[in-house]
């Protein structure tokens, strides 16, 4: 009876082990020459975007390699733009503050009406930038954008003031038709209501269109360019709740096509580079997520070619916080392994960036970088019992494949929301 209940528990054991995945590799010799501190990583001279991956949102040390990676970009490649997973028109009120000193950096924050960016390393990371601003050179300013449209509320402001500056009447009629739509709002629309504003927003932007030289004349290219921007997305939020079944699809789409449309009015002032920061599963080559939808960043990958260079980003032991489904947030902490990170076991440094050419020097590397593996993947919802298989906090993916870098943090802690 002993024997049978020891044996009960050592394959339960077994099991879990299996499941949670928490066997380690071998760590590689001399590893620290393919390794370097993020202050010192170098792009591809003629790469456009660098994408910028989340292993998980709820980590201090993922937040603020956003700044980081920022000011190594910027000394190192002339970065100047700053391209966030968040939404558009919201974006565009951190863009007045750190360009205009418009508001504070606490405000700024919120109009992104995201949890996940309500910390203090966000607050942070857009006063500096307000600060750098301060005494800057024109020519050498830097710039706030997000690529996000699951929002109304900002970029309904934005259209509706440009129209009131461009055609009084027009924006009247334009402010009564949206008048229901609104962030609050916005899940309790009836289909019929979203049909409706979507026929309403293809009239707007058909009217920017049919008047551009006469709107462009009474304000400027820019200001007109941005309205339609403004149009644009809250048509991709309307589209999203009108195809609620093919969301995840729609929206890396529009994540692509709206960072597109910033690399390319960013180009036209003399900004070759731009650097995104999103979730590990967005920027992604291979659009690797279980979830089976076409990534930002294979589209990217597509259109750009070699002039999209990703780093993803992995973890050892993470502890991170998340909500548990119910809304509330919670502290979770897991270890995680794989060939790759374990490869590096031996690095003293918690922070470290990883060059996948510079790496596949080592045939032991370059052996593990072309061998799929599981990689770390936790999102904002997050249930304890999650961490009972590896299937679902880690992505399986080809390193290689997926990312041109990573950057490896191998104990990170978790950030406080300050709703």
């Amino acid at each position: 009876m002993k024997m049978k209940r020891s044996l009960r528990i050592l394959t339960t054991c077994i099991l879990l082990a299996v499941l949670a995945g928490c066997g380690q590799g071998a760590a590689v010799k001399d590893i620290s020459q393919y390794s370097s501190e993020i202050k010192d990583i170098t792009i591809p001279d003629d790469v456009k975007i660098i994408g910028f991956g989340e292993a998980t949102h709820g980590n201090v040390e993922f937040q603020a390699l956003k700044k980081d990676l920022f000011e190594a970009m910027m000394k190192n490649e002339n970065v100047r733009v700053f391209v966030l997973e968040g939404d558009f028109g919201g974006a565009q009120q951190i863009n007045q503050f750190i360009v205009n000193s418009v508001g504070t950096a606490q405000d700024a924050i919120k109009a992104l009406d995201y949890g996940i960016y309500q910390t203090e390393q966000m607050v942070d990371f857009v006063q500096w930038m307000h600060d750098y601003n301060l005494t800057a050179k024109e020519e050498d300013k830097i710039y706030f954008y997000g690529n996000d449209m699951q929002r109304y509320d900002d970029s309904k402001k934005g259209l509706l003031d440009y129209y009131a500056d461009v055609d009084a009447e027009t924006a009247k009629q334009y402010t009564a038709q949206l008048e229901h739509v609104s962030n609050k709002t916005m899940r309790d629309l009836s289909n019929s209501q979203l049909v409706e504003l979507d026929k309403t927003i293809d009239a707007i932007i058909k009217d920017l269109q049919s008047n551009k030289e006469a709107y462009e004349k009474k304000s400027s290219k820019d200001a007109f360019s941005f309205a339609a921007q403004y149009a644009q997305i809250l048509k991709q939020r309307t589209q999203l709740f009108l195809n609620d079944g093919n969301y995840m699809n729609l929206r890396d789409e529009y994540l692509a096509k709206n960072l597109q449309w910033i690399v390319d009015l960013e180009a036209t002032k003399g900004h070759d580079k731009v650097l995104m920061s999103g979730h590990n599963g967005h920027i992604d080559k291979t659009s690797a997520t279980m979830a089976g939808y076409k990534s930002m960043g294979q589209y990217l990958n597509e259109h750009y070619k070699d002039q999209y260079f990703a780093i993803g980003t992995d973890f050892v032991t993470n502890t991170f916080q998340a909500p548990n489904g119910s809304g509330e947030r919670k502290e979770y902490t897991i270890e995680h392994h794989n060939a790759l990170v374990d490869a590096f076991s031996d690095i003293h440094d918690n922070i470290f960036y990883v060059d996948f050419e510079n790496a596949s020097q080592s045939e032991e590397l370059s052996n593990i970088l072309t061998k799929e593996q599981r990689m770390g993947n936790i999102g904002d919802d997050f249930r304890p019992w999650y961490k009972l298989t590896k299937m679902l906090y880690t992505i399986k993916m080809t390193p290689a494949d997926a990312y041109d870098g990573l950057i490896i943090v191998q104990e990170a802690t978790p950030t406080k929301v300050t709703d």
